[in-house]
């Protein structure tokens, strides 16, 4: 009973030595399989990226001629006399922030605001 003891005690000892790690083939599998799902997923990601910093240009565009209008209304402001984002500034129609984001920004011959690569 005793020698049957210990051969089951040593078989068990035995079996978990032998999985001690993974193989190189697996591991080989587990890094194609990360490197598949990250060459299928990145380029989707960056494309989303670049939706989302569109919209985000365009929301800020639309707030822009927002605030253009409200001044020129406010401030009785003819549509043919041109106006600049810094008297906006001036004037409190506009944040520092929001000055600095109107760089990108400028007015077309009908006093729109578009994007300055837009506007050529």
């Amino acid at each position: 009973m005793k020698n049957k003891m210990k051969k089951y005690l040593l078989n068990i000892l035995a079996k978990s030595r032998k999985q001690q790690g993974f193989t190189l083939i697996e591991m080989v599998v587990v890094i194609a399989i990360i490197v598949l799902l990250v060459l299928i997923i990145a380029p989707n990601l960056m494309r989303q990226k670049g939706n989302a910093e569109n919209r985000t240009s365009d929301a800020f565009r639309s707030t822009l001629q927002t605030q253009v209008e409200l001044y020129r209304d406010e401030k009785k402001i003819d549509d043919n006399k041109p106006i600049s984002f810094e008297s906006m500034e001036k004037d409190g129609y506009l944040t520092k922030d929001q000055l600095k984001k109107s760089e990108k920004y400028s007015f077309d011959k009908d006093g729109a605001v578009v994007a300055k690569d837009a506007a050529k």
